[in-house]
């Protein structure tokens, strides 16, 4: 209302009104704060119909305090693999400052041979997700091993194309892999030294013992006269029995520890085993070799030699092949043992699952006694098309095999141990 002209000044507000005013505007500003931040989900806001409530667009902040309690590390990277978010576990695992990480390209915390795997993990992720085995440069100048597990983030109008990664610290997993391999290597050792032990003890306690037996038992036979010829018979069938006895003991203590492997060489050994594999099965096996140098030492003699023995030992119960083939070779510091066979193959990716496999202990022995030296293990196989193992150890201790296994798979029908 105006009077005189002038417009009327507002009346003063009471002061408990103003500091309820205040309080308002407090808690709005308070409000606004907590959404920019994320610390708000949804908004309850009172109407004439009663509450309603109203969710936020892009609430994160439960998520967040998730993400942010994992003992994984956790980041968003652009397409171009810079990263736009990690959490603390992540920046603790590269032992680098969080503020140093958001902004800084993905790529340059990895070892550099991890750098092209990397690139094509992503490419495959953007169709679907896999997974990668790295290792970060730490700060300290160390290095963890890691697995990355990736995934495409759903893309938005206001968002460009980004990944999602999680990433587990295997440093406490490949010690505990160390520790067990080097356990298992020294059951390996008591093992063969107690094969040894009973080796000898059987030549020695038994088989020398019925090899006299049989001498005495010729002279024996020979000493009777020609009108005893059913005792003579006797004899003679009581040698024979004696003289398979001693072959059978003979055979297990060769398969227990053979002596000519010491004596004569891995090649020697390979010989022997094959004519007595080939005689015992009927299975045409065919042996092909070549002079190693400088000659293995006797544990790489010895891992090979026992590989050998338990690939044959599956091909004659469960391959049904017909010709098998080996070959000892050289490929530059390494010898190469090659098992293949006509049989009925099986699925190395399952072996565990396919009943064709055989013995899965004596392909864990294989794979072991590989990796302990250093060297690589590789079973190629496939339905009726036989079955090819092949294991390739350093001639010397100073020499490693070189290779990774990445994220995207193998070929089908191969699996490398």
């Amino acid at each position: 209302m105006i009077r005189g002209g002038r417009p009327r000044a507002p009346l003063p507000r009471p002061p408990h009104q103003l500091a309820e005013l205040r309080a308002r505007l407090s808690e709005a500003e308070a409000t606004l704060h907590a959404i920019q931040h994320g610390g708000v989900d949804a908004l309850v806001v009172a109407g004439k119909h009663g509450p309603r409530v109203y969710t936020l667009e892009g609430a994160e902040h439960a998520y967040r305090v998730l993400v942010e309690s994992m003992n994984e590390g956790a980041l968003t990277v652009t397409a171009g693999a810079v990263i736009l978010y990690a959490n603390r576990s992540f920046a603790r695992m590269v032992n680098r400052p969080l503020e140093q990480i958001i902004g800084y390209p993905f790529p340059g915390l990895l070892a550099a041979s991890d750098r092209a795997p990397l690139r094509a993990s992503l490419r495959r992720a953007a169709r679907s997700g896999t997974r990668l085995h790295v290792s970060f440069d730490a700060g300290d100048g160390s290095r963890v091993p890691a697995q990355i597990s990736i995934r495409a983030l759903p893309k938005h109008a206001s968002r460009p194309a980004s990944f999602g990664m999680v990433v587990t610290d295997l440093t406490a997993s490949r010690r505990s892999q160390e520790i067990l391999r080097v356990l298992s290597h020294r059951l390996t050792q008591a093992q063969e030294s107690e094969r040894a032990r009973l080796a000898a003890e059987l030549t020695d306690e038994i088989t020398q013992p019925l090899v006299v037996i049989l001498f005495r038992l010729q002279a024996l036979v020979g000493g009777l006269p020609e009108h005893e010829w059913p005792s003579r018979q006797e004899v003679v069938n009581l040698r024979e029995l004696l003289g398979r006895t001693a072959e059978n003991v003979e055979r297990i203590s060769l398969s227990l520890r053979p002596s000519v492997l010491s004596t004569l060489g891995l090649v020697a050994a390979l010989r022997v085993a094959t004519a007595e594999f080939g005689r015992r099965t009927g299975i045409d096996i065919r042996l092909a070799c070549v002079p190693l140098s400088p000659l293995p030492p006797i544990e790489a003699k010895l891992a090979l030699y026992r590989i050998f023995e338990d690939a044959l030992n599956n091909i004659e119960k469960h391959a049904r092949a017909r010709r098998v083939t080996v070959r000892l070779t050289q490929p530059g510091a390494f010898a190469q043992l090659a098992i293949k066979d006509d049989g009925i193959g099986f699925n190395p990716d399952r072996p565990a699952a396919d009943p064709r496999a055989g013995d899965r202990v004596g392909l864990d022995r294989m794979r072991e006694r590989t990796a302990f030296l250093g060297g690589v293990l590789t079973i190629t196989s496939a339905r009726r098309a036989g079955t090819l193992i092949k294991v390739r150890i350093p001639l010397s201790a100073g020499v490693r095999m070189t290779g990774r296994t990445g994220g995207g798979g193998r070929p089908r029908g191969r699996q490398d141990l």
